[in-house]
């Protein structure tokens, strides 16, 4: 039996993370969204990943662009990665690889759901946990599933543009199996790996949605209900899932091959993890402060019973309302684990400045789309150079940390 996950020694381990969406497809109306490119880390990846070590981060949620580390089918052009990897070893850094965050190769046709889709992300993972072992043992399959399944198969934001709930439950089948083979395939080459599953949180107030509130709760948990073998005939969603048209052979697939990590990271963010349903149906997100971060984490800790972490929190707008966000959020999760639930992580993440994803949408520079929500600003100067600038709230999470 492989060893308990690194985190799991009692202490609360503090991490970072760079935000890392790569959705490279174009159309009409729909920009490239690469935010590396966006935010210059390919130019200024060093001093990135300088900066998380100086932060006091123990770990770092970092994502490979899959698109350009495989260009074709089978082609591998590890030689920005190797650099990537060298580096986090000497400064110290654990990395927690973020496999998949939302974009495919732009050689796969129909994204997601192409018949090859979970073959071919496994056989990429496999690659990735082959060539770095030792240097990388800690891996997140997808990031988000649910949020994956929303924005290409429900709302038709991303490819490949499916809507609708027979669209999502459609994406979300097609991520969870690549889900599950990627787990199976990194263990095969790696039984040193641990994983860590990453959720979006997702709570609502009121139900004057067009999907009914209960659906809703329960469909949050979906993806990871079916990697871990959980859903059947007899589950909440079982009717919805057979009216989209998953089989009895589908369910039996994920429990013939259930994974399950060894760490489930919540992602919560006090302005907009939450949702208010108004009589009207309009939605509208709103502030749930302290109270939304300790519901969720007490959701998933009754439901799996596994260990935790916050892989993502944090707050835009003042660097003063980072640092109080940092204050009561750090608070609340000292307070759980006072308690007995196992909170292993804490992630401040954006690291630094991310650019809205509407950027995708718009013809508005970069600029005009970035969001301040993290431990360092990013600056343009005269000669378009991005510049880091440490807040404030960067020597907070240092003393926090311990550093």
């Amino acid at each position: 039996m492989p060893a308990q996950h690194w985190m799991n020694d009692g202490r609360l381990h503090f991490g970072v993370g760079v935000e890392d969406t790569f959705v490279p497809q174009e159309r009409v109306g729909h920009r490239k969204l690469d935010e590396y490119e966006l935010t210059q880390h390919y130019e200024h990846w060093r001093e990135d990943l300088a900066l998380a070590a100086e932060s006091g981060a123990g770990f770092l949620r970092w994502g490979i662009p899959w698109y350009l580390v495989e260009p074709r089918p089978g082609e591998f052009d590890w030689r920005w990665i190797d650099d990537v990897a060298e580096n986090t070893r000497t400064l110290g850094l654990r990395v927690v690889v973020d496999l998949m965050h939302y974009g495919t190769p732009l050689w796969l046709e129909n994204q997601f759901l192409n018949a090859s889709y979970p073959e071919r992300v496994a056989r990429y993972a496999r690659a990735v946990a082959k060539r770095y072992a030792g240097v990388w043992n800690d891996f997140t399959p997808l990031n988000e599933p649910i949020i994956n399944a929303i924005y290409c198969g429900e709302t038709a934001t991303w490819p490949p543009y499916l809507s609708g709930q027979d669209g999502f439950v459609k994406l979300t089948l097609a991520l969870a199996r690549g889900m599950v083979r990627t787990q199976q395939e990194i263990a095969a080459v790696n039984p040193a790996a641990r994983f860590v599953h990453v959720d979006a949180g997702f709570r609502w107030e009121g139900d004057g949605g067009a999907i009914p509130l209960d659906v809703l709760e329960e469909r949050r948990f979906l993806a990871l209900d079916l990697i871990t073998g959980r859903v059947d005939a007899t589950h909440p969603l079982g009717s919805y899932l057979a009216s989209h048209g998953v089989t009895e052979a589908d369910l039996a697939w994920f429990a013939e091959n259930a994974v399950t990590p060894d760490v489930v990271g919540i992602n919560y963010y006090p302005a907009f993890t939450t949702v208010r349903y108004l009589d009207d149906g309009a939605a509208a997100p709103i502030e749930a402060g302290v109270a939304g971060l300790r519901d969720l984490l007490l959701l998933y800790w009754e439901r799996y019973n596994l260990p935790l972490a916050v892989t993502e929190t944090s707050r835009g707008g003042s660097v003063e309302s980072r640092l109080e966000w940092l204050t009561e959020s750090l608070a609340e999760v000292r307070a759980l684990r006072a308690e007995g639930m196992p909170v292993l992580g804490y992630t401040w993440f954006p690291f630094f400045s991310l650019v809205d994803w509407l950027y995708r949408h718009d013809s508005k520079s970069p600029d005009e789309w970035f969001i301040h929500m993290g431990l360092v600003d990013l600056e343009r100067g005269a000669d378009r150079t991005l510049a880091r600038r440490k807040t404030d709230a960067f020597g907070a999470f240092q003393r926090e940390s311990g550093r």
